[in-house]
């Protein structure tokens, strides 16, 4: 948010992330949201919690890696609908802060933003390197200083899982959430 004020950009934060399970995670993850955009005066779009489309559109690829197709398929939803309520509201353009995380793959990102933002004549996807410059240090940063609720996962419950995989074989305490299978 800091990145795209000093780019003297108007900003508004839009939350469609039906992605993320359960929705008591989902909830958690909102509502910091919410938290901090208040704090800076800054508009919140509360989108849709539609689990249902994200479970059909990713059905088949449950048993992708983190940063493969499922992940694209992810992504490619939640840009869509993105760039879809830019075009309605008449934004020029939209970004997402995903690439901040060490995690994500920020070429399947992009790909996935200026795919989406191609549908429409006015919409641009802006393709910043929030890596950069510090970023991802200034992100723990101001995690810590706001306090934030420190994900232990990327969000679906197919990372869950995985990470779960991950952390029993390497002898650490299991992520419990209660998760509703589809």
């Amino acid at each position: 948010m800091e990145a795209i004020k000093a780019s003297g950009i108007n900003q508004t934060v839009f939350f469609y992330n039906p992605n993320i399970h359960p929705e008591e995670e989902y909830l958690m993850r909102k509502n910091e949201n919410k938290r901090h955009c208040k704090k800076l005066g800054i508009k919140f779009v509360d989108c849709d919690y539609d689990t249902d489309n994200w479970f059909d559109r990713i059905k088949g690829f449950e048993n992708e890696p983190e940063r493969g197709h499922r992940c694209t398929l992810c992504f490619d939803m939640r840009f869509e609908r993105t760039a879809l309520f830019a075009a309605e509201n008449s934004f020029s353009l939209f970004t997402s802060s995903l690439g901040i995380s060490r995690w994500k793959d920020m070429k399947q990102i992009n790909g996935s933003g200026e795919r989406a933002a191609k549908r429409y004549p006015y919409v641009n996807y802006w393709s910043f390197n929030w890596r950069k410059k510090g970023g991802s240090q200034r992100m723990i940063e101001i995690s810590k200083a706001e306090n934030f609720y420190q994900q232990e996962y990327c969000g679906c419950v197919y990372s869950l899982r995985d990470t779960n995989r991950w952390r029993r074989e390497n002898n650490r305490p299991r992520i419990k959430r209660l998760v509703k299978f589809y």
